[in-house]
């Protein structure tokens, strides 16, 4: 049977209505936590440990609570980062400096139920699932009624509507207008009513990542860099490439989100992740991943083979670098900028035209450069906050002069590959004119200097295609290449 820790029971005498001596029980998913801890410990889960999940099905034949107990007792959860509703908190600890006693009432394991109230440290009694009793509903409603007689109760769910039918007053959190209807029909009386926030446009778009899609612009360099823009066929299996790249990001950058809610909730900006926010439901995520990549996996139907292959390894190896490879120093700098360069590789498969080896060696140091720009402002963040290590990263507060060297000197290389491509005999047989292409030499290496120098001084956004996307000077360069380019051909 599912325990309880407690003070002792109150009397069942009559209370007067608006006597602090009323207990309020509050649910913990979706109510007092903006998401649901067992979808949650699920994905802890999975990204440490998926071979377990094999034996979820067993789980689930011995029952619900048996299946959360196992679930929480491999994948346990941070109370301390988890997303409470601050709104309904900060009520909380009103009623409780009102000397009025609280109660955390759970179908969430016992383990998630204790570690909260602990973090918390405002309630006197934790009622939960345990491995035989799944805690929800007319269960939930017998302990209370057993444990304090007359209470009042905080919840968010259909589920939540036997108890609302027999407490004395109804506490509603951030429920759908449904469910909301629903207890307003009880008859009881609504004392609060936590409105939910709607869900806008910007939070889907903040999901999807769409300003990362900018990336995926690179599959048309093959076509440009071929001359064959102009060829419309062409054209339109670059822009085939360019969605199916997209809709395969988008579904990787879901899933990293999922499986980064702990990181992200302790980091200064990722905190605002739709997902790590609560935003968006982790439900709502579980979904979304696997139906972008299905539909990036249909339009490749519309492309040769070879470009849907390209595309399987790019997702398998966004996948490893989401579980494991981002946590490997040097490794994970390597794979960011080999997923750039395989963006321009499927380009060339799109379109079917051959991949210069000038261009792969120029994309890998240039992108090498960025994806370093990128761990720099990273461990200078750790600096500033007086840390020594990033959570989930393989770096240290102390390895911020070595990222410099190391991206600065990247940078320079990827012009010098470019200097060598302009002498080569492939040029001459592009451009008409292949000496005015040195005038980007010079161009590119102010950029890459001033970069890397904004870099040192914390003006560059941790992801530096974000921040080239909003500088103006960036425009200006890309302008700048291709005039030249023009003038060259």
């Amino acid at each position: 049977m599912a325990s309880v820790t407690s003070l002792p029971m109150l009397p069942e005498t009559p209370l007067p209505e608006d006597s602090p001596d009323v207990p309020l029980a509050v649910d913990l998913d979706g109510t007092l936590v903006r998401t649901d801890t067992l979808h949650e410990n699920l994905l802890v889960l999975f990204k440490h440990a998926p071979w377990l999940l094999l034996l979820a099905p067993l789980w689930v034949l011995k029952g619900k609570a048996f299946f959360k107990a196992e679930v929480a007792r491999r994948a346990s959860l941070d109370a301390a980062s988890l997303p409470y509703h601050e709104e309904l908190l900060a009520w909380l600890h009103e009623e409780k400096a009102r000397g009025r006693r609280l109660v955390l009432a759970t179908a969430a394991d016992r383990r998630i139920a204790d570690a909260v109230a602990a973090h918390l440290g405002i309630f006197s009694d934790v009622v939960a699932s345990e491995a035989t009793v799944n805690l929800s509903g007319a269960r939930k409603l017998a302990k209370l009624k057993e444990l304090l007689g007359t209470f009042d109760y905080a919840g968010n769910d259909t589920v939540d509507l036997p108890l609302w039918r027999e407490c004395r007053r109804i506490v509603v959190v951030h429920a759908p207008a449904g469910v909301l209807k629903q207890a307003q029909g009880l008859g009881r009386d609504v004392h609060r009513v936590f409105e939910r926030p709607a869900t806008s446009l910007r939070v889907w778009v903040k999901a999807l990542r769409v300003h990362q899609w900018a990336k995926n612009a690179l599959v048309f360099v093959p076509l440009f860099a071929a001359h064959k823009a102009t060829d419309t066929a062409m054209m339109v299996q670059a822009v085939l490439g360019f969605a199916a790249f997209s809709l395969c990001a988008s579904s990787v950058y879901v899933l990293n989100d999922l499986l980064d809610l702990d990181s992200d909730r302790r980091h200064p900006t990722k905190k605002k992740r739709p997902f790590a926010a609560c935003t968006l439901p982790v439900s709502t995520g579980v979904v979304l991943a696997p139906v972008l990549l299905l539909a990036g996996a249909a339009v490749c139907l519309l492309l040769p083979p070879a470009f849907a292959a390209l595309l399987t390894a790019y997702y398998v190896l966004t996948l490893a670098y989401s579980l494991r490879l981002k946590q490997v120093v040097m490794l994970d700098v390597l794979v960011l900028a080999g997923l750039y360069t395989v963006r321009i590789f499927g380009g060339a498969l799109a379109v079917n035209v051959p991949t210069s080896s000038w261009l792969m060696m120029f994309s890998m140091f240039i992108f090498l450069s960025l994806a370093l720009v990128k761990r720099l402002s990273e461990v200078r963040r750790l600096r500033l906050s007086n840390e020594t290590s990033a959570h989930g990263r393989g770096y240290l507060a102390q390895d911020y002069e070595q990222l410099a060297s190391l991206g600065a000197a990247s940078g320079q290389v990827s012009v010098l590959v470019l200097a060598l491509y302009i002498t080569s005999d492939e040029v001459t047989a592009l451009y008409s004119h292949p000496e005015r292409l040195w005038l980007i030499c010079p161009v590119m290496l102010y950029w890459v200097g001033r970069v890397w120098l904004l870099a040192h001084r914390g003006l560059v956004n941790e992801d530096p295609l974000v921040f080239a996307l909003r500088d103006r000077v960036s425009y200006a360069v890309g302008l700048v290449c291709a005039l030249v380019l023009w003038a060259a051909t």
